[in-house]
């Protein structure tokens, strides 16, 4: 007597992409998300420890400034 079992066939749903487009606008709605409160501004003089090396501050300084 054999123990081997039969594989399981896995069927992958049969959707369209319109069809799951559709049920992802319905869902939006439901996964809203409340906006945050902005954190207030912190002052240089409170921020203490911070140690930057002059090559990273280079290239962040010759880097250009996004979404300005």
């Amino acid at each position: 007597m054999s123990n081997a079992m039969a594989p399981y066939e896995r069927r992958e749903p049969e959707f369209t992409l319109a069809e799951l487009r559709g049920d992802s606008a319905r869902m939006a709605p439901h996964w809203a998300v409340p906006a945050a409160d902005a954190p207030a501004p912190v002052s240089p003089a409170l921020i203490h420890g911070v140690v930057v090396p002059v090559s990273s501050a280079r290239l962040i300084d010759a880097t250009a400034e996004y979404g300005v």
